[in-house]
């Protein structure tokens, strides 16, 4: 004979104080929205829930960029627009003017050009070493492997991390006296100065951004793997596949609308790193590691100078930038829902 269900009358009671407040707080917005309804009608409701929204992107999201963009047709060093004279495209000029793109040495704003240049270093190597290790991450944890909730925990713990407090801690790790070169003076080594050579700098930004966003890009990974059918699997085994031919056959094709998600949103970021390699590497040694964000940054706030037209201007061609990988990643994510 089975027992008795549980009665729900004791949670009911527990969560009772909120069922009353919820009730006092519809009461309350009751009479005013059905003023708001009266006032609009049924058909133009929608528009006032969007209302407070549309607002909020308004005045932190669209006015800042209309901003912005003045800035970046004017000069001058005054801080209010209505103090700054007009003039045109000089600024877009002055980035853009060089006598080969390739070069940076050889442009008028040549920090502009290298920032560009170490960003877009940076992006290919980020992107490579991050679709490789989540694919390999998400490969290992969706199979039976003994604690696979706790490795995956352990993958997605520093997403949850802020950016700068992953520097600091990778910081701590990797300066002259840091941890890494204690391990390696223990051993009979020689201490390395990873922030004094240019390769070890890129290296380390790079390897610093895989580890702490890794987790996020393998968590979407695992969720496409965990949605291709066993069936397919099955029949594989049964024909006598290997492994390798059917990850290259059957895994690799399933999975490939959430690597192209997983591009696009790794090739975003990347283009727009600044936190983490900032506090890292402060853009050092001299430019090695500064990127285009960085070059904004440093422009607008942190010169003697401080040039709000330029950093504007490059601000805007980075947006234009942003905003076609934008367009790419939507067109992926529709042709995957289709």
């Amino acid at each position: 004979m089975t027992s008795p269900a549980p009665s729900a009358a004791p949670v009911r009671a527990r969560f009772a104080p909120f069922e009353r407040l919820g009730l006092a707080l519809v009461r309350l917005f009751d009479p005013p929205m059905r003023a708001v309804q009266r006032l609009v009608g049924v058909g133009r409701m929608p528009y006032v829930f969007l209302l407070p929204n549309a607002l909020f992107f308004g005045v932190f999201v669209f006015l800042p960029i209309g901003i912005n963009i003045v800035f970046s047709v004017t000069g001058g060093t005054a801080l209010f627009p209505s103090q700054r004279p007009y003039v045109g495209g000089q600024q877009y000029a002055y980035l853009l003017d060089c006598g080969s793109y390739l070069e940076p040495a050889t442009c008028r704003e040549d920090h502009f050009w290298r920032g560009v240049a170490n960003t877009l270093k940076f992006t290919i190597f980020q992107m490579i070493a991050m679709v490789l290790f989540s694919l390999a991450a998400a490969l290992v944890l969706n199979r039976p492997i003994r604690g696979r909730g706790f490795f995956r925990a352990v993958f997605f713990f520093p997403v949850l991390l802020s950016p700068v407090v992953v520097a600091l801690i990778w910081k701590w790790i990797l300066q002259r006296d840091g941890l890494l070169n204690a391990v390696l003076t223990t051993a009979g080594g020689e201490k390395i100065l990873f922030f004094v050579d240019p390769g070890w700098a890129m290296f380390w930004s790079v390897f610093v951004s895989v580890w702490a966003h890794m987790g996020f890009y393998t968590l979407i990974l695992l969720a496409g793997l965990q949605a291709i059918p066993r069936d397919i699997y099955e029949a594989a085994e049964m024909d006598g596949t290997r492994p390798w031919r059917t990850l290259v056959r059957i895994t690799l094709p399933l999975l490939w609308p959430n690597l192209l998600v997983v591009l696009v949103l790794v090739l975003i970021r990347s283009v727009q790193v600044f936190d983490e390699v900032f506090v890292l590497t402060g853009g050092g040694p001299g430019t090695a590691t500064m990127m285009i964000v960085q070059y904004i940054y440093t422009t607008a706030f942190a010169n003697q100078v401080q040039n709000f037209g330029l950093a504007a201007a490059a601000s805007v061609l980075l947006g234009l930038v942003l905003f076609g990988l934008t367009l790419l990643q939507l067109y992926f994510t529709r042709r995957k829902a289709a």
